[in-house]
């Protein structure tokens, strides 16, 4: 959501800023801009609504020289989408320049007292009024940039990510955080800014992530200098990045989705690597082993996410209950920030998350924390916040998601949950030694089985094509499977804009059943299992009413498949590790599906992939 990229150095900054944006369109956005100081010290500011393509070609003729510069790709908040509400925004007397990631609540106030001192604003977005607040402290206490935007976040409620630069001083940036990330690379003789390490990578591995509340000055020729809102000084934690290039490249896929889809036998295998040792039936995890005594007497897991992380927390919730005997809780973390939750100090608080930065989800944490709670992470960046908020917890591994529609983050975080619920069963001595070892097996071979289901993209674009024109869909699932329907029609509606829900199959009757008619497709899973004759009903159920059945079935299936317009077969797994590879035809067939429709399938319209205001 929104994306930053400054440079400073003695290249040329308009290209590296434009081929960062780049990097960061799979955030989601409605508008992009640059500003730049040129060799004769004049700034210049292009923006425009749209694409970063289109600032592109706006540009084309303009003066875009420059060692220094800004540029931002803006999801809107205040202010609709057009030339005008893009960022960069300029102060009064247009010297300083601002982009901003995040929200400030009290911008209304502090307008209104610019206003009275005589400031007029262009724009209807709370950035521009940040950037009049840092200019008019500068001026009246007579301060450095740094110093007056240091005064300035002191006097702001909200959440920030920004970069401010001053023509009269071409060799300076200012940036700074608070609830939304920023990550300053530190080249030989230059340096970068950015919302994540995607526009960094290929210019340097040093790189320093700011924490909440602090301040960068960052001049060319001087050491990286870090302030927090107090005015302390910290000393930077410079750390190494550990993705490559190619990791964010398409690698000759049509799409990220499609790529990410075929990644995960990978993504799923790192995320067990060095973790899972089925031949001596252990599971070590680094980041919970200090907290074994808290699992072992745990008496209640709260999972708390938002999206698709919620819906690997549902998948969550019956492999802990099933596994570890342990009652599980799984809340949207945008609503149980605002409630006054019951929250023990022996509660286990799982906050689940693919960027490591969604607002709700770190709000969450932080009132779990109050309260006394053991938080632990699960995230896919290293570096991010949640990571750094949580009191331990695991990463996924799951590489770089770039389509914003999540796809292999769901089976990694689904893959790093069954071994944290496995590891709680071994501590708590609730499963039998058989049982456990014969899970360790099972979860080797899901990525094979994984790669087995990623052959039927043929046979699985033929079915996408007879229901691309469809208005409506139904998921249904039963038992560990209904979070798999969920997920389903959350990756149609989301990339098709289809309208898609996913329902428990036994629920259809209270309600959904009225939608079924002959134009109505049905997707199920019904892979063997404790519900299976039970699902089988269901399907009958939509049969009776001339319901099309798409059903996800094992492997050899005869009885679903006798009842079913379209059948997917799937290999056999234990049916408490279905949702690993059950998903991966409803992705498949939600991709084919927008393709045809001729959405834009990595950047569907109004998401962000980080959500990072409320």
């Amino acid at each position: 959501m929104c994306g930053i990229v400054a440079y400073l150095g003695s290249r040329e900054a308009y290209p590296i800023i434009v081929k960062g944006l780049q990097r960061l369109e799979y955030r989601g956005y409605d508008s992009a801009g640059v500003a730049l100081i040129n060799p004769k010290g004049e700034l210049n500011v292009y923006k425009r609504k749209g694409k970063v393509s289109e600032l592109v070609a706006f540009a084309k003729d303009k003066d875009i020289s420059g060692h220094v510069g800004i540029g931002h790709t803006r999801w809107a908040t205040h202010g609709e989408p057009n030339d005008v509400n893009s960022h960069p925004h300029y102060s009064q007397t247009k010297d300083l320049v601002i982009i901003h990631n995040g929200i400030i609540e009290n911008y209304n106030a502090i307008k209104e007292g610019l206003k009275k001192r005589g400031h007029t604003f262009l724009s209807q977005t709370d950035t521009e009024v940040l950037a009049h607040l840092i200019e008019d402290i500068q001026q009246n206490e007579n301060m450095k940039l740094g110093h007056a935007v240091l005064a300035a976040l002191n006097q702001v409620i909200g959440a920030y990510a920004i970069v401010v630069m001053d023509k009269k001083d071409p060799s300076t940036l200012v940036a700074a955080k608070k609830g939304s990330p920023l990550v300053i690379g530190i080249g030989a003789e230059d340096f970068f800014v950015a919302s994540d390490a995607s526009p960094i990578v290929e210019y340097t591995k040093n790189v320093v992530y700011l924490e909440e509340e602090q301040v960068a000055i960052i001049r060319l020729g001087h050491e990286l200098r870090i302030r927090n809102l107090k005015d302390k000084e910290i000393t930077p934690y410079v750390q190494k990045l550990n993705i490559e290039i190619e990791s964010i490249e398409k690698g000759g896929y049509d799409h990220f989705m499609l790529k990410e889809i075929y990644e995960q036998p990978r993504s799923v295998l790192d995320s067990m690597r060095g973790r899972l040792h089925a031949d001596t039936g252990d599971i070590k995890m680094g980041g919970i082993v200090d907290h074994e005594k808290k699992f072992e007497k745990a008496k209640r897991i709260i999972f708390l996410a938002c999206g698709t992380s919620w819906h690997a927390g549902l998948v969550g919730e019956y492999l802990f209950e099933e596994f570890a005997r342990v009652p599980v809780e799984v809340e949207y973390a945008s609503e149980f920030r605002y409630r006054n939750p019951i929250i023990y100090p022996d509660d286990i608080v799982i906050a689940i998350s693919q960027s490591g930065e969604t607002a709700d989800t770190l709000a969450a944490i932080e009132l779990a924390k109050s309260k006394g709670a053991t938080v632990l992470g699960v995230c896919n960046v290293v570096g991010s916040s949640i990571a750094r908020a949580t009191h331990g917890g695991s990463y996924t591994h799951a590489g770089p998601e770039i389509g914003v529609a999540s796809t292999k983050a769901f089976t990694a975080q689904v893959t790093v949950l069954t071994l944290m619920a496995l590891h709680m069963a071994k501590v708590r001595g609730t499963l039998s030694e058989s049982r456990y070892r014969a899970l360790l097996y099972e979860m080797e071979s899901i990525p094979s089985k994984i790669e087995v289901v990623l052959k039927l993209n043929d046979d699985l674009r033929k079915i996408a094509f007879t229901y691309k024109d469809s208005n409506n869909a139904l998921y249904l699932g039963r038992g560990v499977s209904f979070p798999v329907a969920l997920e389903g029609a959350l990756k149609l509606k989301e990339i098709s804009y289809i309208h898609a829900e996913g329902y428990p199959a036994a629920e259809m009757k209270h309600g959904p059943i009225a939608l079924i008619d002959d134009e109505m497709p049905v997707f199920v899973i019904a892979t063997k299992g404790a519900n299976y004759e039970k699902v089988v009903s269901n399907i009958q159920e939509v049969k009776a009413r001339k319901g099309k059945i798409i059903a996800v079935v094992t492997s050899g299936d005869k009885d679903v498949r006798a009842m079913s317009d379209h059948v997917i077969e799937i290999p056999e797994t234990d049916e408490f590790l279905v949702p690993l590879i059950a998903v991966i035809p409803w992705q498949l067939l939600s991709y084919h599906i927008a393709v045809m429709r001729g959405c834009n399938v990595d950047q569907p319209r109004n998401l962000a992939k980080s959500v990072t205001v409320e």
